[in-house]
């Protein structure tokens, strides 16, 4: 997000001036050009498509959904070694209408896949999906007829590889997922399109 800063006037930085100028401020004591130059040293300007990227991007809510051996290292990511809450997205959502980023973590079977994607349709929009591992990004080790990549079904923004990733190369791709939200990238979805 752009913050547009406007250039400091060169005064003082005492703590106790400006608590002084902000209680005359409070008190309607300022005026004229000392209150023009007070309210123009304190504005921050931005547009409100970029306001709304940058609440989308700092307050993600992934969904309680773990499919294989990827999803104790998923597990792992709320605990104080990595500790997600550092970037708004500890609150592990149970029902995918509170949710809005899957994290596929680990391989995913034929069987499952209908299923996944009616957790991911039912989640909320905009919603992003992240391949946690070599098995749901291309099948892994297990590259036989049971076993199908997360592109096959559904739109997925961030792939993350390994076998199986450690936790702080699943917070690189949560991390890179918050980069292109705040960039104001289109989930997967609207970009490729849904796949049916």
């Amino acid at each position: 997000m752009e913050i547009v800063r406007r250039e400091k006037v060169d005064k003082p930085d005492d703590f106790r001036i400006r608590q002084l100028r902000a209680r005359d401020m409070l008190r309607g004591d300022l005026e004229g050009s000392d209150l023009e130059e007070y309210v123009h040293e304190r504005i921050i300007t931005t547009t409100f498509d970029k306001a709304v990227d940058w609440a989308r991007g700092n307050s993600l809510f992934p969904a309680t959904f773990g499919l294989a051996c990827c999803a104790i290292e998923m597990m792992s990511i709320v605990a104080s070694r990595v500790d997600i809450a550092r970037f708004g997205f500890e609150a592990f959502r149970a029902s995918p209408r509170q949710a809005d980023m899957l994290i596929l973590s680990g391989r995913i079977s034929i069987k499952m896949a209908p299923i996944i994607r009616r957790i991911y349709d039912q989640m909320l929009e905009p919603r992003y999906a992240i391949a946690m591992g070599a098995c749901s990004s291309s099948m892994g080790v297990f590259n036989n007829y049971a076993i199908v990549p997360a592109d096959k079904f559904m739109p997925v923004d961030v792939h993350v590889p390994g076998c199986p990733p450690r936790p702080e190369g699943l917070m690189e791709g949560i991390i890179r997922l918050h980069e292109k939200v705040l960039a104001g990238v289109p989930p997967a979805y609207e970009i490729r399109g849904v796949a049916e």
